[in-house]
Order: C-alpha cells, then sequence, then structure tokens
C-alpha cells in the first residue's frame, strides 16, 4: 500500500504520531515495527547533520541518512539545509543513550524515502491521482513532494491550459495539491507529473459562464488581434485590444458571446483591476485514475488538448 507515504507535516500532529515519540519504549516498538514518523528539523550542525525534535527527545539523522542520494552525491546538499525548520519523516534506527542516560534517537530519512520510492515505482500507474505539497517554484515548473520527502516535478507548460509565465501564478510553497502520474520510470528512480486534466475541460469551465456576464480575468497574451483573457486556469477567452492594458493585469471584461463548437468566447475589456492573489485552485477530478482526457466539447470543430494515459 502507498496510501500511507504522505508529502511530509502530514504526520506531525497525528496522536498516532505523537503516541510513538513519547518514550524510549514507543520509539523501540516503532523501529521493531518499522513504521514512518515525523519530527521537526531544529538545526543542521557543521558537518550536514539533522537534529530533529521528536516528542521530548532530540534525534539526529546523519548527512548520509538526511535524503535519498546524498551518499551517493547525486543530490545537493540544499536538500538537507533546506529541511531547517520544517518536517522530516525518518525511521528509527536505534535508540542510543548519552553518558547520563538521556535517549539519543539515531533516524535515517533516507531509509523512509526509499520505502516510499520502491513502492511508488512499483504500484503506480499513469492516470492515477495523488496527494503532493509544492516545495518550491522555479520558472520551469513546480517541485512537490509526492511522499516521504520524494521529490517530483510538475513542469509549467502541465500546471493548466492557459499559459502562464511562472508557476507562482498557480502554486505557493507549502501549499497542498493534487497531481497526475504521468509516467512512472523504475530504471531512473523518477516519478513524471501532471496537472491541468484535474482542472476542468472547456466545457466544465465555460459552465459557470454567461453572455452579459461581467467577471474578473486576467490578461496572459496581447496579440496584434486582440487579447487573451484568463478567466479560469484551464478558460481563456479573447477581447478586442484597448490602449493601456498589458499582460499580468488584471481587468473586468464582459462576455459577448461563448462558441462551444469552436471553443471561443469573446470578450470586452472594461477596466482594470487591483491585483490579487491567485485564486484557490477547483478541482473537477479529486482521486481515481484516468485512462485519458479531451479538452474539447463533444462536436467541437477544433482539437483540444489531450491526455493519454498509458498504462
Amino acid at each position: 500500500m502507498t496510501s500511507c507515504f504522505l508529502p511530509e507535516g502530514h504526520l506531525l500532529h497525528t496522536p498516532e504520531n505523537q503516541a510513538a515519540c513519547a518514550s524510549p519504549a514507543a520509539l523501540a516498538r516503532a523501529m521493531e515495527e518499522g513504521r514512518i514518523l515525523e519530527g521537526t528539523a531544529l538545526l543542521c550542525d557543521a558537518d550536514h547533520d539533522l537534529l530533529v525534535q521528536l516528542g521530548p527527545f532530540t534525534g539526529r539523522i546523519p548527512r548520509e541518512e538526511a535524503a535519498l542520494g546524498i551518499a551517493e552525491g547525486s543530490t545537493r546538499e540544499i536538500a538537507i539545509l533546506s529541511r531547517v525548520g520544517k518536517p522530516v519523516c525518518f525511521v528509527v534506527e536505534a535508540v542510543d543513550r548519552a553518558p547520563d542516560g538521556t535517549p539519543l534517537p539515531r533516524l535515517s530519512r533516507r531509509a523512509a524515502q526509499q520505502r516510499a520510492l520502491e513502492a511508488m515505482l512499483a504500484h503506480w500507474r499513469p492516470g492515477r491521482v495523488i496527494e503532493a505539497r509544492v516545495t518550491h517554484l522555479e520558472p520551469f515548473g513546480a517541485f512537490v513532494d509526492v511522499g516521504c520527502g520524494v521529490s517530483s516535478l510538475i513542469g509549467i507548460e502541465t500546471i493548466s491550459v492557459s499559459r502562464i509565465p511562472h508557476p507562482r501564478e498557480r502554486f505557493a510553497v507549502g501549499q497542498d495539491i493534487r497531481a497526475v502520474v504521468q509516467e512512472v520510470d523504475p530504471a531512473l528512480g523518477r516519478i513524471y507529473l501532471t496537472h491541468k486534466e484535474l482542472l476542468g475541460t472547456w466545457a466544465e469551465n465555460a459552465r459557470r459562464f454567461q453572455t452579459g456576464m461581467t467577471v474578473p480575468g486576467i490578461l496572459r497574451g496581447i496579440k496584434g488581434y486582440g487579447a487573451f483573457v484568463e478567466l479560469t486556469p484551464n478558460l481563456s477567452g479573447l477581447a478586442e485590444l484597448r490602449e493601456g492594458f498589458r499582460e499580468g493585469d488584471r481587468a473586468s471584461v464582459y462576455i459577448k458571446a461563448i462558441a462551444p463548437e469552436r471553443m471561443k468566447i469573446k470578450l470586452l475589456l472594461i477596466e482594470k483591476l487591483p491585483p490579487a492573489p491567485p485564486a484557490p485552485l477547483e478541482y473537477f477530478i479529486t482521486g481515481g485514475t484516468l485512462d485519458k482526457w479531451a479538452y474539447a466539447p463533444p462536436g467541437c470543430v477544433k482539437v483540444g488538448a489531450q491526455t493519454v494515459f498509458a498504462g
């Protein structure tokens, strides 16, 4: 089962995790059972070992046990340094004692990640909808934790149908999202993700709008023949150009016409609006496994985006 391998932070405050970290005997039982637990990384010392708060104890994750790939040199040290102040998963490898008898748990995050990754590579198939947590953003995409700190990338081109200049237009670090497994590569030990398929088809998004409405939107592209205005992450319309409007502007737009057979929405720019944070994502699919996904409505004369998940 892979449902127990959740993004880091999901276990930290659960009663089960707190009970397992409450005493040396409870830690010993967790070690015998091979349970994955979580604590908070207090600091990274000069040797790049992580000191971790777990219940009343302070445990240690040696540098080479702090992340997959550190020992081999395929993972950069930032993977350790960036965990300070954040939850980390681990398995208990030993409960050592200080000279005064104080318990000194020895932990391994790498072992927890290895178990999670092996299970994912063995059991996950393309089209599977999963939970993920955004860990950091780059111009080319969003890195997410898919379980126990195992990282995967959602490329910027697969975040939504509407094109965006940077993933920050959709996501924030620490945000819990859904994603779809696009490909599993056991040879390289990698999982590739996509996201746009969960944000609805053209028809599902257009259903909330009617001709004659005035709604807010974001200008995503300006061409010689008009301005593309994003109404939702998976729906845009075309507005006539007006002087003074630029890409990235938020504006109110009047809906002049909706044509499902051509996937077109004609808009009229009304006025600029103050900037606002991204709206919460609305997922039309939250679980299960997808075989294929088609953006265009049935009978549409245009071919829209399509995804076929080869299991």
